[in-house]
């Protein structure tokens, strides 16, 4: 008998052991001590691949090892095709996606953090495309490239709804909608100008349109993950107050595209 009520007891520490330490790590991260980060890589400079084709480059590769660091966690990046990242997130296939616009109807079943960069509405075309496009109208009658599912979708269906009639081609990968033009089988392409402004920079395009500024950006999780949420919005404070952010900004956009989001932090 008392070697059964032994038993027992020692059953019971292990499953209360088991139960803390549940508790004290419910809503941070799926997996103890790590930061699961999904994200479709193929957007640079946003998220890429070098050119060895394995190691991870890019301005949220960058800042998501800068957050897990400051939370005292390892980082994990899961590939993930931009069509599947929300459900990826809601069914617990990691916590975190990155490079999300926030937009109202997104926030109704998701948890969002605080903006970490802000983007527009870019057209941009081949250098060498003949005729003149200066603002979203001139593109009736061309085909025009963008990647489904985002916002450069949602834009051009705007475009459609005021009347403005052009041939619509969504691709699974931005890199797709480079390659086509580049090839002439599209006449543009509807893309964030964060993007527009890495290949115009590299490659024979122009950017001919740019649109206000206002589509916030900002790190998405499951819609009951508050606590992560919290601990994530803390970081990037305290990101902001060391320089952290401002010098990834400047590494990869050669601009301060970060202060104007976080002018209510104080060093």
């Amino acid at each position: 008998m008392k070697i059964i009520i032994k038993y027992f007891i020692l059953i019971f520490i292990i499953l209360n052991t088991f139960t803390n330490c549940v508790k004290q790590n419910r809503g941070l991260t799926i997996i103890e001590g790590v930061l699961s980060v999904g994200v479709e890589i193929g957007y640079p400079p946003m998220e890429y691949y070098d050119s060895d084709g394995i190691t991870l480059l890019g301005f949220d590769i960058e800042l998501t090892k800068a957050l897990a660091d400051k939370l005292g966690l390892t980082v994990n990046y899961i590939d993930t095709a931009w069509e599947g990242i929300f459900a990826g997130l809601e069914t617990g296939k990691y916590d975190i996606a990155i490079n999300i616009t926030i937009l109202p109807e997104r926030q109704e079943r998701l948890n969002f953090t605080k903006p970490y960069i802000d983007s527009s509405m870019t057209i941009i075309i081949n250098k060498y495309f003949p005729n003149k496009i200066n603002e979203p109208q001139d593109i009736k009658g061309y085909k025009a490239a963008f990647q489904g599912g985002t916002t450069a979708q949602y834009f051009a269906e705007k475009l459609i709804e005021q009347g403005i009639s052009f041939f619509p081609f969504s691709y699974d990968k931005i890199i797709n909608c480079f390659d086509d033009l580049t090839l002439g089988r599209v006449d543009l392409i509807i893309v964030d100008n964060l993007v527009a402004s890495d290949y115009a920079a590299k490659e024979l395009f122009e950017i001919v349109w740019q649109g206000s500024s206002g589509e916030l950006i900002g790190i998405c999780l499951r819609k009951e993950n508050d606590v992560l949420t919290a601990a994530l919005n803390n970081a990037l404070d305290e990101l902001f107050k060391d320089g952290t952010l401002l010098k990834i900004s400047q590494k990869y956009f050669n601009r301060d595209l970060i202060s104007p989001l976080f002018c209510n932090i104080t060093n």
